[in-house]
């Protein structure tokens, strides 16, 4: 199985004895033995986990840093056939200083050893009596004997090569400072980013720790594992929980937990390359001076691990609409329509505009471009009756979405018109020579087309705007009639996907108008209304035959592939594998297939349409503007193809 850009990583907290570097040999080692058949290729364990963090003056004992030494080639020797870079805390003696140090190993050899920076000198603890800083040493490291091997590197100014995966290292308090050691390694191309840290707890720490691992992951668009020692740290004034996370771009893959008793680890899976992605995308991504060299340290390649059998990271299905969190759900919703209802209003504003036209048909878009224009004439102070809703009942048109856009329209007291367009696309068949009886795309974009027609021109005879309707899932598919449903004078849903318009009606129902209200009880109707374009006949029970999906495929697909595509750069296997296992039990291998390749046609054959697309308000991470987010040439070839 291709690695597809992944790899596997693990915090590991060992039961510490202080000072007594045999008995945390056996810990390490039993940890790397329990994580072995996780295919781990990197394993970080806390600060000084060889002799213990709390030995005090102990450190300043021949007989302490001998036997660490032991420990540390015992370590090394005993993980050499482990698929895994093994990175662990030990002190190390040189040129008559003692630092504070990280040892990487793998194969039965020390890669490099990288000392702290910034020693903690607080009133908690008092590491500037025992330890040396890395200042300390010579401006281009040096080279030492250790733990029975030649030529080692110790030094901050290294990183560590494992298959596609760069990782730098840096230990406790040096994240902590106003600029940490893993900025310019991040700059110089660590995605990975180690921690050893010993960590204590007092009331609210760990919500402060947690916020600055996800800062700084974020900031640097990294993944940053953090590992705290845990039980069997010397007690005598500070407590220790083993608090350790491990964070990638700012989400939390894993965390465990604290106060337990025993050795533990905690253990996920990150998206190399993801980050390398969004770093290359992200322009502030960068730093205005010269990056200091480094020295990159060949830690082979990565283990073997099987991702497909088992994917230690949650994939969720459902990217623009999270699931499990309603008041985090509210607060997405809440921020969507401020910012819809924000770019409305400045150009209204701008334009000097007072009246708006939109064709409502009893869909889910309408509804959702009508609620954001009566929250946008409510906040300017324009009476609603200053929109003019039109619906414009076609061929396919059925009684509910017919009735459900009358009584949307009634119930927002807006001012509602009825055209039907019937007459004037029979007799523009008439003048091309369609058969009215021939359901073809002909005859369905004449019907879009003599709505766009409609709606501008009663736009332009009103003086106000057309708002536009159609969102982003069908933009990315091109899943609308060219200078038809396509085209507007401000698309306020522009970027808002499908699987979110339903979110953000229902949300809208429920939280910015009357609740117990008729309105309600329509908006909730909408929602469960089938998606369609109603452009051909009813069924026989006059109930809506075109459904969407039924074509293009489940938008919740669509949506999943957009934003991974997008955001991930993920090409179509990577797409196929994420996807297996958002939908595992939801759709078979066969059905994920035929929409993925479905969606990589349509995406690149239809560019031509979002090339000229209205203006209309990014409110996501994920747009396809022309003229911001998503610049393409619309002669695209289809050349993406699954090979998996």
């Amino acid at each position: 199985m291709k690695h597809l850009g992944l790899i596997r990583v693990a915090a590991a907290m060992p039961r510490v004895h202080v000072a007594d570097p045999a008995a945390n040999a056996r810990e390490i080692l039993q940890l790397c033995q329990d994580l072995k058949a996780q295919r781990p290729s990197v394993i970080v364990f806390p600060e000084l986990s060889v002799t213990g963090y709390t030995c005090a003056d102990l450190f300043g004992q021949n007989r302490l840093l001998s036997d660490a030494e032991s420990a540390v080639a015992e370590i090394v020797a005993k993980t050499a056939k482990l698929d895994a870079l093994v990175v662990f805390g030990t002190p190390v003696r040189h040129a008559g200083r003692l630092f504070n140090c990280a040892v990487a190993a793998r194969g039965g050899r020390i890669l490099g050893i990288v000392p702290k920076s910034y020693l903690a000198g607080n009133n908690e603890f008092y590491e500037p009596r025992w330890f040396a800083p890395a200042r300390a040493l010579p401006c281009g490291g040096a080279r030492i004997r250790f733990a029975g091997q030649e030529d080692i590197f110790l030094g901050t100014r290294q990183l560590f090569r494992i298959g596609e995966a760069t990782v730098a290292i840096e230990i406790c308090q040096d994240l902590w400072v106003p600029v940490p050691p893993c900025s310019q390694a991040a700059i110089a191309g660590a995605q990975l980013i180690l921690n050893l840290s010993a960590s204590n707890e007092y009331l609210f720490k760990h919500e402060y720790r947690k916020s600055l691992v996800g800062a700084t992951a974020s900031r640097l668009y990294a993944a940053y594992i953090y590992c705290s020692c845990a039980e069997g740290e010397s007690t005598t004034d500070l407590v220790w929980a083993g608090s350790s996370l491990i964070c990638e771009n700012g989400s939390f893959l894993a965390e465990g937990k604290r106060f337990a008793r025993g050795s533990r680890f905690i253990i996920a899976d990150v998206d190399v390359e993801r980050l390398e992605t969004l770093r290359a995308k992200e322009h502030s991504f960068g730093f205005e001076g010269p990056v200091p060299p480094y020295c990159v340290q060949d830690a082979g390649e990565a283990a073997p691990t099987d991702f497909e059998a088992e994917l230690l990271r949650y994939v969720e299905p459902h990217p623009f609409v999270p699931q499990g969190d309603p008041e985090a759900l509210g607060v997405r919703c809440r921020e969507i329509l401020a910012a819809q209802v924000a770019g409305l209003t400045t150009r209204l504003e701008h334009i000097h505009c007072r009246k708006a036209v939109l064709g409502v048909s009893g869909g889910l878009d309408s509804t959702l471009a009508l609620l954001v224009t009566a929250l946008a004439f409510d906040t300017l102070g324009i009476p609603r009756e200053n929109i003019i809703g039109v619906t414009m009942p076609g061929f396919g048109t059925t009684h509910r979405t017919h009735d459900n856009s009358v009584d949307l329209m009634r119930e927002l007291a807006i001012t509602a018109r009825e055209v039907s367009i019937v007459p004037a696309v029979r007799q523009h068949f008439a003048d091309i020579g369609q058969d009215e009886n021939k359901h073809d795309l002909t005859y369905e974009n004449s019907q879009a087309r003599e709505r766009t027609q409609l709606l501008m021109d009663i736009a332009g005879k009103e003086g106000g705007i057309v708002v536009g309707t159609g969102d982003l899932s069908e933009l990315a598919l091109g899943w609308c009639t060219y200078n038809g449903d396509h085209m507007s004078m401000y698309g306020v849903n522009a970027s808002v996907p499908k699987t979110l318009v339903r979110t953000l009606v229902r949300w809208a129902a429920d939280n910015k108008f009357d609740a117990t209200g008729d309105i309600h009880k329509t908006l909730l109707d909408i929602v469960d209304t089938p998606i369609s374009p109603e452009l051909l006949p009813a069924d026989k029970e006059g109930k809506i035959a075109q459904k969407t999906e039924d074509t293009v495929g489940p938008y919740e697909l669509h949506d999943f592939f957009l934003y991974h595509f997008f955001r991930s750069g993920a090409g179509p296997d990577k797409l196929l594998f994420l996807a297996r296992k958002a939908f595992a039990g939801v759709y078979d291998d066969a059905t994920l297939r035929k929409w993925l390749e479905t969606f990589l046609k349509r995406f690149f054959q239809q560019q031509f349409k979002r090339s000229c697309l209205p203006d209309g308000p990014k409110v996501g991470s994920v747009s396809l503007s022309p003229r911001g987010d998503w610049r393409a040439p619309s002669d695209l070839e289809t050349w993406w193809k699954l090979t998996d």
